[in-house]
């Protein structure tokens, strides 16, 4: 045993000292920026709750009109994430003086329904047909100017302008709708469907079912909404045709309707459209409506659709959109609402979602939140020397610079700063010599990663010699700090920080499934390598490869994350706490971490041992899509790491970043998975504009957040990051061509 273990360690020590085997990567895919459909909601809030709404609809010049228990309505004012609000519609007094009942369209022209008659102002108002029904509140129109009214038990056929039928429905009619296909009108009661023959006006029985809430005419069918799910009905057997579908987001279901060719459905849950694949974009939380209580859905103007709900209507607009345009909207959103004396920090004490009313605050992580937005820009201006995220990456290196200083201690990172007066919790903070200001203490890993890794991005790619040589000096001073303090981040009292811990001593102590030996042995080998790499001083190269020698740094780190787990019962109370499940915070730090110890490896035969550790990881992230970790992985090249996913990512990240109460753990249309340590709930992660807005360092199967519109979180890090990655590594084409 003796001489096998001597074996072992003569050849990690050969394999750590190679430096003759050359590992080339391999092309990278790369992908044009074509516009793909970008999704955004504006809202129209209605501030009345005793008024109720009832549909809105638009015609072709874009005129959105909306009918309720007051009248007409129009929406006034409202953009992305400024929502407008419905007021009485008083545009032409004619129309809105009379007693009108209902409200609908017939080719793309607004048509009402009064107490007298059907009529338009179209047409030069030549539309008129009296319908002799004075409590007359349901209007469908057919084809020909034809027109079916009713006040819920009497209906009259209105043809070639004037009544052409009249008859009694047996039940109270709730719906009427109109199918081309066969030129017949449905009825709708509790219980029943009837129809109604243009050609030869008779009504007739067609289907009795329990619970059916809407119907809507599609092709040779009729969806029947119910209120649990929704059925085919063929309209030339009268019969149902295949099950029930409940397998959706919401089952009550509210409204159906057929625009340009796609189903779309309200329920009492939201709203969703049926996809090509059979399954369902799903669009709920005030992310997207006023409400999730759905009430009409309709075509609206520019391409957008019109969902009107109980607290208001959204138009969910549908633009053209390529990635570089959207990375310009998150740029500007970054600058105007999120930076905090040169942090990329996130807006918070929000009053449901309004982000005028919030305020920027602190964060125990500004230094890792900074750096991921940092190296953003740093590679931003890799891509495109442009000047403005030069000037960008100027200034928030500044403030990194500053957490260094605005402290006592020697090389030790503040974990933030503020104005004495305005921090937001207590312990951290202490006092700074200047009387205006106060630092934060206790400073992490998490912190200490996001600096190495944002300082050795800017050293090598941003070609200014004092922003260079700025970095440079950063990592210096950082890893001289802790490797004087044996390993440790050393606080203003003395002591180790709870988290700056890379000391062999408490690394080893941990069993080797638990998370936190693989983890801290990564991060603390790529600083090291960083700080050579730039500073080619040895003392770095030597503390590296003797915590890789002869403390099994290098066994930990390359340990298969699926070795990764649940700590035994013996293990400490503290090794349990830390592997009660799957640290997506962790995560985050690996990842960033991956730019120094691949980069910057020591010799190829570890560059291509760290490539084999960084895969590894990304095949246990591979479920979650995250773009990041997937543009990060292309760091190491020579395959495709799901760059099409990451894309997908990019592209249906919402526009509106705050943090909204999303839940989709009731919904019947996603597939739940056992419980497990990755944390993973369901068979396939959701897309990012359908779950609660998160940093990479959460669970993207997290379904749930009670988030309540408290806070806009900055895409500084979220987003700006993963996209400019991808930039620089070619996988994302430079645009070409963009829409004005």
């Amino acid at each position: 045993m003796k001489y096998m273990l001597m074996a072992r360690r003569i050849c990690l020590f050969v394999l750590l000292m190679c430096t003759g085997l050359k590992v080339f990567a391999g092309a990278k895919q790369s992908f044009n920026d074509v516009p793909f459909t970008q999704e955004y909601s504006i809202k129209y809030n209605l501030e009345d709750s005793t008024i109720l709404l009832t549909n809105a609809v638009a015609d072709r010049n874009g005129y959105i009109q909306l009918f309720s228990s007051e009248g007409l309505m129009m929406p006034k004012a409202g953009q992305l994430l400024f929502p407008g609000s419905l007021v009485p519609d008083n545009h032409y007094k004619p129309t809105s003086d009379k007693k009108i009942s209902a409200l609908s369209t017939y080719d793309n022209q607004l048509i009402y329904l009064d107490d007298q008659a059907v009529f338009s102002n179209a047409w030069a108002g030549r539309l008129f047909v009296k319908h002799e029904l004075p409590t007359a509140k349901l209007l469908c129109p057919g084809s020909d100017f034809t027109f079916l009214v009713s006040d819920g038990k009497e209906l009259r056929l209105l043809a070639d302008s004037k009544i052409s039928w009249s008859g009694t429905s047996k039940e109270p009619v709730k719906q009427i709708v109109f199918s081309e296909a066969n030129e017949t009108f449905y009825l709708l009661s509790d219980k029943q469907i009837f129809s109604l023959s243009v050609t030869s006006p008779k009504i007739k029985p067609v289907f009795k079912a329990d619970e059916m809430t809407c119907i809507a005419p599609v092709e040779t069918m009729l969806l029947v909404g119910t209120q649990n799910g929704y059925f085919k009905l063929n309209t030339a057997t009268n019969k149902q045709e295949g099950l029930i579908q409940q397998n959706l987001p919401s089952t009550h279901i509210t409204t159906i309707a057929e625009i340009d060719g796609t189903i779309w459905f309200g329920a009492a849950g939201g709203a969703f459209r049926l996809e090509e694949d059979c399954g369902f974009k799903y669009y709920a939380s005030k992310r997207w409506l006023p409400s999730d209580q759905v009430l009409s859905i309709s075509k609206g103007p520019e391409n957008s659709i019109l969902i009107l709900t109980s607290g208001g209507l959204t138009k969910l607009c549908r633009e053209e959109m390529t990635l570089a345009e959207k990375a310009d909207f998150f740029e500007k959103q970054v600058r105007e609402r999120h930076i905090r004396n040169g942090f990329n920090a996130t807006l918070g004490r929000m009053t449901d979602g309004d982000v005028t009313s919030g305020n920027l605050v602190d964060s125990d992580n500004d230094g890792l939140w900074t750096s991921m937005y940092l190296a953003a820009e740093a590679l931003r201006y890799s891509v495109t020397h442009s000047d403005d995220a030069l000037q960008n990456v100027r200034e928030s290196l500044d403030a990194m610079d500053r957490l260094f200083t605005i402290n006592p201690v020697p090389g030790f990172p503040s974990r933030s700063f503020e104005r004495r007066g305005y921090k937001y919790d207590s312990e951290p903070w202490r006092r700074a010599d200047d009387p205006e200001w106060d630092w934060k203490s206790t400073t992490s890993s998490d912190e200490a990663i996001g600096h190495f890794f944002v300082y050795g991005v800017i050293a090598e790619l941003v070609d200014v010699p004092e922003v260079k040589n700025q970095a440079i000096a950063l990592i210096d001073t950082l890893m001289s700090h802790v490797l004087k303090n044996d390993y440790y981040l050393v606080d203003w009292n003395g002591e180790p920080t709870l988290w700056g811990r890379w000391n062999p001593e408490y690394v080893n102590n941990f069993p080797i499934n638990v998370g936190d030996r693989k983890i801290n042995s990564s991060n603390i080998i790529g600083m090291l390598q960083t700080a050579y790499h730039f500073t080619r001083k040895e003392k770095y190269k030597e503390a590296a490869f003797n915590l890789m020698q002869n403390h099994g740094y290098y066994e930990n780190l390359m340990r298969p994350m699926k070795e990764i787990g649940y700590a035994s019962e013996d293990a400490s109370d503290w090794a349990k706490m830390l592997s009660e499940g799957w640290n997506h915070s962790d995560d985050e730090m690996y990842f960033c971490g991956y730019w120094g110890l691949y980069r910057y490896a020591l010799n190829d035969t570890l560059k291509a041992s760290f490539k084999e550790a960084i895969v590894d990881h990304w095949e246990a992230e591979r479920p979650e899509k995250d773009a990041l970790w997937n543009m990060m992985t292309g760091l190491v090249g020579g395959a495709d790491y799901d760059y099409e996913e990451a894309l997908w990512f990019l592209e249906k990240y919402p526009l509106d970043l705050i943090d909204w109460s999303v839940k989709n753990s009731d919904r019947k249309d996603i597939d739940f998975i056992p419980e497990n340590f990755r944390g993973q709930t369901i068979e396939s992660v959701l897309p990012p504009d359908e779950l609660p807005i998160g940093r990479h360092n959460r669970n993207r199967f997290m379904l749930d957040d009670g988030g309540r519109g408290r806070a806009e979180f900055s895409a500084g890090d979220i987003w700006l990051l993963p996209y400019w990655m991808g930039r620089y590594l070619g996988i994302i084409k430079e645009t070409t061509t963009t829409k004005k």
